[in-house]
């Protein structure tokens, strides 16, 4: 009889064992909401100091910090005394590309992800299983959870202006319309780094209710509109040369997708594009992070991130054709133009 048992591979069994491990990430996003790296910006501090200025128990303080200094993110660099290392420096609020932010720990995604089974059972988001509404509707029903959902996003923005806005010719547009734009730190960075291209943010109204304050910041309040209004329902902000969808339209499933690009199509010009600005989906095994956005869009709004082939198809039933793409070191670069 053919033997099938497997190998005693040790090595797989304990990779397997780190990588289902739950309590780094946890954590890593507890002391971000602490701002533990923030405080050892001048050196090493120890935990009883730590713990005062957070508010938390040195004990479970020192714990933690430990569980995340033997995975290199801080270091104790003498009994329970902590500093910062390469790892930990993005944390740090005042990082160039701070990911402080960019890890919210939030009850109501923890308990999606308990429903996880929900989703892998029905296709259907875990999310609003447990919590009996929609992602957005949740976040517009809890505008302190919206907001810390902007400051993540403002943290991704961050790295996306560095490496998507080069990427791209954005000096032969006057006009752009940002749709779904957020709290419009994205096109604040676009038209900072543009001083001849003038902007409209388009989102929902309790999004956009920080936008003017943040504009303001960046110096291009003047050359800035702010409107209000659903890309479902309300028509969009009509000719521009240039419209954005960024990381939107993987929130979404095909049916609403759809629904999004037509009302794009009806206020574009002829010579208008769409920059669609996403993770793309690779073929095969190979990893890339778009892959683990898909599965957490999946649990959250039931959305999903897309092949270019996929894309392409939805562009092509709303009358729009794919016309170039261009990868870049995050989001992938999809212009489109209307195809009559």
């Amino acid at each position: 009889m053919l033997d099938t048992r497997p190998a005693l591979d040790l090595p797989s069994v304990f990779r397997v064992a780190e990588l289902g491990d739950y309590v780094i990430p946890f954590a890593i996003r507890a002391v971000c909401d602490l701002g533990v790296a923030d405080l050892l910006i001048d050196g090493p501090l120890p935990v009883s100091v730590l713990a005062a200025k957070t508010g938390s128990d040195p004990s479970a303080l020192l714990r933690t910090l430990r569980a995340l200094a033997a995975r290199g993110i801080f270091s104790e660099v003498a009994p329970s005394e902590f500093a910062l290392t390469p790892l930990a420096q993005p944390l740090r609020g005042d990082h160039p590309l701070s990911l402080r932010d960019a890890y919210p720990l939030l009850a109501s995604d923890v308990a999606g992800w308990a429903r996880f089974d929900h989703t892998l059972r029905t296709g259907a988001p875990a999310f609003d299983q447990v919590h009996g509404c929609s992602y957005w509707d949740h976040l517009a029903a809890h505008p302190e959870e919206s907001e810390r959902v902007d400051r993540w996003m403002s943290s991704v923005n961050r790295l996306h202006l560095r490496t998507v806005l080069s990427g791209h010719r954005w000096g032969g547009y006057s006009s752009v319309v940002d749709v779904g734009g957020g709290n419009g730190a994205f096109l604040a960075g676009l038209l900072a780094r543009q001083p001849r291209l003038r902007g409209t943010l388009f989102d929902l109204p309790h999004v956009v209710a920080a936008a003017p304050a943040r504009l303001a910041e960046a110096g291009v309040a003047d050359r800035c509109a702010v409107v209000a209004g659903s890309f479902f329902d309300d028509p969009v902000p009509p000719g521009a040369d240039a419209y954005v969808l960024k990381t939107v339209l993987p929130g979404f499933g095909d049916t609403d997708v759809a629904r999004i690009l037509a009302n794009l199509r009806a206020a574009m010009r002829g010579d208008s594009v769409l920059l669609l600005l996403e993770a793309i989906l690779p073929e095969g095994d190979a990893f890339d992070v778009a892959k683990l956005f898909d599965v957490h869009t999946m649990m959250l709004t039931g959305g999903a991130h897309r092949t270019r082939a996929d894309t392409e198809a939805l562009l092509a039933a709303s009358g729009l054709r794919l016309a170039t793409v261009t990868p870049t070191p995050t989001l992938t670069i999809l212009v489109a133009r209307p195809a009559f």
